[in-house]
C-alpha cells in the first residue's frame, strides 16, 4: 500500500477499521482466553478516557510532565505494597513482561559485572517452562540459557536449578505462576538457594503479580513468591494483565535501589544535553502510566478482590466441568491460568475443533494440553465454553477431528 495523495474522512476509515476487525478473535463475546484480559465495561471505560486524557504526554520528560511521574511513582508504590516491597524497594513502569524481563536481566549483568566482578560468558538458569522472554533478553546480551527439567509435578526443580549453576550465573528464575501450567514455582526454596549460593532470583510473575495477592486476601492458597522471600532480588509483573489496565505497562521491581541503579542509562556523551532513562525506551507513552493510575485507583483492593474472584470461580468451574468430561487438569492451579489433557483423545484436535465454534484460546504443547488465561468476564460463559467442549470432544472421539491447526502461541 502506498500512501493516499488526499487524505480520506476519518468515517470512512472508521468503517473499514470495524470491518477489517470483524474477522478477529471475538473477544468481547468471552471466547478469548489469551492476549485479552475482559474485567467488564467499568474499567475498560476507564482505560480509555484516562488513557486519551495523557494520550499525548511523553514520560521522557518528568520535568515536563511531573504529573505523569507522579502518577508511576504512586502506581510502583502500589505495586510494591501489595508485593511486600521492603522500605527502599523500587520500580518502574515498562512496556510490557517482555520489557520487564529484559531490563532485569540486564540490571542482573551488569549488577555481576560491576559488583562481582564476573566475566567471561554469563549465564541465566530458569525451570523449562518459564517464558522465552528470557531468551530473548539473551539473544540481545548474548548470555547463555540453561533450561532445567521440571519436577513430575511441573515445577521448578530446584536441586537441579542449584547444580546448573555456577560462578558465571548471573540469575535464577523462578514463576509466579508459569504461562504453560499456571503454577507457582516453589519460590522459598529458590529463595534459600539464591541466599545460600549467593546468586540474584529473579520472580517472573507477569502473569501473578496483580491477581496473585487478591486471591490470597479472598483465601486462595498462595505460597510465598514476591518480596517477603529474602531471597527475591527482582520481580516484573504486568499491569495490562491480571491488572486489567491499558496496553502496554508492566513493572519491574527491585529489593532496593543499589540494585536498580546498574538498569538506570544516563549519558551525557552527544550534544543535546544529559539524558536519563530508567528502561530500556526513550519516548514512553504517557496514556499507560495515567490508565494505569487511573485503573488500580478505580477499583482500589475490594474492587480486584470481587474481579479475581469472578475468575477464581470461572476456574473452579471450567475446572470441575472438564474433569467431568474425561479430561485431566495439569498440576493444582491457584490463580487464572488453567491447562488440562485428556488420556485418550489428541488434545490438539479438541483444540481445532473448539476454534470452528469460534473460540481462540492457547495450548501448552507437553503434554499436549487445552489452556485458558481466563478473566473475570469467563464467568459468564463458562458454561457455553464447556458445552461446546463437550461437544468437540465428541466430534474428535468420532472421527472428525477437522482442520488441523498450528499449535503456537504468537
Amino acid at each position: 500500500m502506498t500512501m493516499p495523495d488526499a487524505g480520506t474522512d476519518w468515517d470512512v476509515l472508521k468503517a473499514d477499521m470495524l470491518a477489517r476487525g470483524s474477522k478477529d478473535a471475538k473477544w468481547r463475546e468471552g471466547k478469548t482466553a489469551v492476549y485479552v484480559f475482559n474485567a467488564g465495561p467499568d474499567v475498560a471505560r476507564v482505560q480509555k478516557e484516562a488513557y486519551t486524557m495523557y494520550m499525548s504526554e511523553n514520560g521522557l520528560g518528568p520535568a515536563a510532565f511531573p504529573s505523569l511521574k507522579r502518577m508511576e511513582d504512586e502506581v510502583i508504590g502500589m505495586g510494591l505494597t501489595l508485593l511486600h516491597g521492603p522500605e527502599g524497594s523500587v520500580g518502574n513502569i515498562t512496556s510490557g513482561g517482555t520489557d520487564s524481563i529484559t531490563m532485569a536481566m540486564k540490571t542482573a549483568r551488569d549488577f555481576a559485572r560491576k559488583e562481582k566482578h564476573i566475566s567471561g560468558t554469563l549465564n541465566v538458569v530458569l525451570p523449562y517452562s518459564a517464558h522465552p522472554a528470557f531468551d530473548k533478553a539473551a539473544k540481545v546480551m548474548e548470555i547463555e540459557i540453561r533450561r532445567v527439567a521440571l519436577t513430575p509435578e511441573y515445577l521448578a526443580d530446584v536441586d537441579a536449578m542449584s547444580v546448573a549453576a555456577d560462578d558465571h550465573t548471573i540469575m535464577i528464575v523462578g514463576s509466579a505462576p508459569t504461562f504453560p501450567y499456571g503454577l507457582i514455582d516453589p519460590i522459598e526454596k529458590l529463595g534459600a538457594l539464591a541466599k545460600a549460593k549467593g546468586l540474584w532470583l529473579h520472580v517472573d510473575a507477569c502473569v501473578g503479580g496483580y491477581i496473585a495477592p487478591f486471591v490470597r486476601m479472598n483465601g486462595g492458597d498462595v505460597p510465598p513468591f514476591d518480596f517477603e522471600v529474602e531471597g527475591v532480588s527482582s520481580m516484573s509483573a504486568d499491569l495490562h494483565k491480571y491488572g486489567y489496565c491499558a496496553k502496554g505497562a508492566s513493572t519491574v521491581l527491585f529489593r532496593s535501589d543499589d540494585l536498580r541503579k546498574h538498569m538506570i542509562f544516563d549519558t551525557k556523551n552527544w550534544p543535546g544535553g544529559r539524558m536519563v532513562t530508567p528502561t530500556l525506551a526513550g519516548t514512553r507513552p504517557g496514556g499507560a502510566i495515567s490508565a494505569a493510575w487511573a485503573v488500580m485507583n478505580f477499583l482500589g483492593v475490594q474492587g480486584y478482590r470481587d474481579k479475581h474472584q469472578q475468575v477464581t470461580d470461572a476456574r473452579e468451574k471450567i475446572e470441575a466441568g472438564a474433569t467431568a468430561l474425561g479430561f485431566r487438569v495439569l498440576g493444582r492451579p491457584q490463580l487464572g491460568i488453567v491447562a488440562f489433557t485428556h488420556d485418550e483423545v489428541d488434545c490438539m484436535a479438541v483444540w481445532a475443533k473448539l476454534y470452528e465454534r469460534g473460540w481462540f484460546t492457547s495450548v501448552t504443547t507437553e503434554p499436549p494440553s487445552l489452556h485458558l488465561m481466563l478473566s473475570p468476564f469467563h464467568l459468564q460463559v463458562a458454561d457455553t465454553y464447556l458445552a461446546d467442549l463437550a461437544w468437540a470432544l465428541g466430534e474428535v472421539k468420532a472421527g472428525k477431528s477437522g482442520e488441523k491447526r498450528e499449535a503456537r502461541y504468537s
